[in-house]
């Protein structure tokens, strides 16, 4: 096979295995524009009793707020318990927390640093003292603001049975601030819209985000505690359940507000664990993964989905245009009639992979932003630029996942607050 054959075969070959592997993902688009009903209340739940666990570093600016919404929920208060977790913390995130009215657990370890293993510790104490009979776990960031109705809503899809764990509909608290808490923000609503709700209708496992889910309390005590220490603990928990046929659920009429880094410092940081996350994930349940896709149930679908979602698609198509440069290179030797025709296949190729990327996203851009207009509470012509902005957003994954494949990733804070209005206010007067 000469240059020019091999170049035509593999970016046909690479371009219709993208594709295929990924078209499921139209169906959930068409379901989540289709589909415009908001999932039944539910009104005659039994009221479960719950805890709200709240992983808390350096976060005396924003914790407090958190709390008071919690406590102002519209479910009763005496079955709504709220624990902080101050982990490592220099600051007064203890002393606001337990102000405004939450159990605080100080933990100091500087070895085993992350989220994961803060849960770990707090599920720990609680076995310890005999503690660990709430029904469900709440898992909050201290940045989060929570809608009344949320214990309410998600203890509505609980009550049914059916999952062990569940996401909700996940809305930023600082969209319209730049172009950075924007691309965040329509991201999760994307997520929420096109991933979680249609997987919910079609009774598959969804998948939990960080922030603002519910976990049975069967699951923790038959886990032993949150053994998810990954730098993605989140999806790790979401791969685990796939592989053992649990089903994470969806409520879309239960609301939490996130906020969102506003510098790019930040947000390549928060990312560059994240996407080094995926990868350790990959690696660890990768084969396990794909085996489970060949369970003939729900399971099986519930495996491909999720191995998807943590498969390294983008950098798939990055070593496809590496290849291509490579090729592009190579052909310099060759006689001026073979040169011409690789360099208009592989530049060709590179063109519409880029055309193709930009356009899909824009295509989510606006596809969410109309469907989720009134849950978008800035300005319409925000709405509009931000549309055409998160396309850029999202290239900027590109360096992020090729830096995150050789580099080291430990986990950084992310400032909140007060201590991010300051860390802009820094960068600017530099």
């Amino acid at each position: 096979m000469d240059m020019i054959d091999f170049a035509r075969s593999f970016n046909f070959v690479l371009a219709v295995l993208l594709t295929l592997l990924y078209l499921y993902q139209l169906g959930y688009l068409l379901i989540g524009v289709i589909q415009k009903k908001r999932t039944a209340r539910i009104s005659c739940a039994k009221l479960h009793r719950y805890a709200a666990v709240i992983s808390a570093r350096n976060e005396e600016n924003v914790i407090a707020s958190l709390i008071r919404s919690l406590k102002a929920q519209n479910y009763p208060s005496h079955l709504l318990d709220i624990y902080v977790i101050a982990d490592n913390c220099t600051d007064n995130t203890a002393m606001a927390a337990k102000q405004a009215g939450a159990y605080v657990i100080r933990r100091f370890n500087q070895e085993k640093i992350g989220k994961g293993y803060a849960l770990d510790y707090f599920f720990n104490i609680l076995r310890s003292k005999k503690k660990d009979n709430y029904d469900g776990y709440f898992v909050f960031d201290a940045d989060n603001y929570v809608d009344p109705d949320f214990v309410k809503e998600m203890n509505a899809v609980f009550d049914t049975g059916k999952y062990a764990a569940i996401t909700s509909y996940r809305n930023s608290k600082n969209f319209g601030t730049n172009w950075i808490s924007a691309g965040y923000g329509l991201w999760f609503l994307r997520e929420a819209r096109f991933l979680n709700f249609p997987r919910m209708l079609l009774g598959v496992s969804c998948a939990i985000s960080g922030t603002g889910f519910l976990v049975s309390g069967k699951v923790i005590r038959e886990n032993g505690g949150w053994p998810y220490h990954l730098l993605t603990e989140d999806i790790e928990f979401s791969v685990n359940c796939a592989l053992k046929g649990q089903v994470i659920g969806y409520c879309d009429r239960a609301v939490i507000y996130d906020e969102q880094p506003i510098t790019f410092r930040q947000s390549w940081d928060q990312r560059m664990r994240w996407s080094k996350g995926f990868y350790q994930v990959d690696i660890k349940y990768g084969l396990s993964l794909i085996k489970g896709c060949f369970s003939l149930n729900r399971k099986g679908f519930s495996c491909y989905d999720i191995f998807m979602t943590v498969a390294p698609g983008m950098l798939l198509t990055l070593c496809g245009i590496l290849v291509n440069g490579i090729m592009l290179t190579a052909c310099l030797t060759e006689t001026s009639a073979i040169a011409n025709t690789v360099v208009a296949e592989c530049t060709g190729f590179i063109a519409q992979t880029i055309l193709a990327f930009y356009l899909g996203l824009l295509v989510y851009g606006i596809v969410t932003t109309i469907t989720e207009w009134k849950h978008i509470q800035i300005p319409s012509w925000k709405k509009i630029i931000y549309i055409f902005t998160f396309p850029i957003f999202m290239f900027t994954y590109v360096p992020i996942a090729a830096m995150a494949l050789i580099r080291k990733v430990e986990w950084k804070p992310i400032y909140h607050g007060t201590d991010q209005k300051r860390l802009v206010s820094a960068g600017q007067k530099k």
